[in-house]
């Protein structure tokens, strides 16, 4: 966490090699060009094969480098340095400032353009509020799926876990896509996402809870009543905990392409967030991420 929060991953190396996600994605799309051909079961089947190997692909050659390394300080600080990439807790707090900084100066145009960049919905049909509603659902949700679930996963098995989570994470979001395309070829990606987040979501909407101070009791109000209405078993979480914490409504009705997806409100009877609303979310952003290192920390110490 402190190499990703003073560093993040420099441009320079991404230049030179890459990125693991990036590795990743290059493997899942070979795959997924050469298999996801024929009938419906055919590609279930494949799906499964393409999930399988992805994964294996990611997290043996990360169970040998752990059982490598050497005991003590200078194993656990070899084993940070290879998990650093793939903790995306800077980039996710540049990428929603990104988006709040012209919102905020009222620059819809370069507002919406930096929305795009983290969500797949359509930035020309975003007004002030939807674009604020965008950035904040998806550093509610991201917070989960690239920070809290990786960490959760290094906790429980260490490197294979942080690498096999983002193999299934990055599968999920390449292949898990209900369309004629995806529907049978990732549906076994998507559920196994579904299964790895379970914990990390509900234990990130309790770390926004917590963080959220005298807001506490609403935010938790808002996630246990509202989470449960969203269309992911997941994404509510987080999302229903920053909607109570925040005191906006979140979640909703919104357009893909020329599809309208007619989502349920979380914490319906607030208000549409405001851009200084997603400022707000960032600095509870910041404070849930101090607790997550408070946490690893006392799991360290009292362990």
């Amino acid at each position: 966490m402190a190499l990703d929060l003073a560093m993040g991953w420099p441009d320079g190396l991404y230049t030179r090699i890459g990125h693991p996600v990036t590795w990743l994605g290059k493997v899942i799309s070979a795959l997924e060009r050469r298999l996801n051909r024929g009938g419906r079961r055919r590609r279930l089947w494949l799906g499964a094969l393409t999930t399988l190997l992805t994964v294996a692909l990611a997290a043996l050659p990360a169970l040998a480098v752990q059982a490598l390394l050497p005991e003590g300080l200078a194993g656990s600080l070899i084993g940070a340095v290879l998990a650093w990439p793939l903790i995306a807790m800077r980039a996710m707090h540049e990428h929603v400032a990104a988006v709040a900084s012209p919102l905020t100066r009222g620059d819809l145009e370069a507002a919406r353009h930096a929305v795009s960049m983290i969500v797949g919905r359509d930035p020309a049909r975003l007004d002030e509020a939807g674009i604020a509603r965008a950035a904040t659902e998806s550093l509610a949700e991201n917070s989960s799926d690239g920070i809290v679930a990786p960490l959760f996963w290094g906790v429980v098995a260490g490197l294979p876990g942080i690498a096999a989570y983002k193999a299934v994470n990055t599968l999920d979001s390449m292949i898990g896509h209900r369309n004629a395309r995806f529907e049978a070829f990732g549906k076994v990606a998507a559920r196994l996402d579904d299964v790895v987040n379970w914990i990390p979501a509900r234990l990130t909407g309790w770390i926004f809870s917590l963080a959220s101070g005298s807001r506490l009791p609403e935010a938790l109000r808002v996630m246990r009543r509202d989470a449960p209405k969203h269309r992911s078993p997941n994404a509510g979480w987080p999302e229903g905990a920053m909607a109570g914490a925040l005191d906006i409504r979140l979640s909703g009705p919104r357009v893909y392409g020329t599809r309208i997806a007619e989502e349920p409100w979380l914490n319906a009877g607030a208000p549409d967030p405001t851009p200084q609303d997603v400022t707000r979310a960032l600095r509870l952003y910041r404070r849930a991420m101090a607790l997550c290192a408070l946490a690893l920390a006392a799991l360290i110490l009292f362990r």
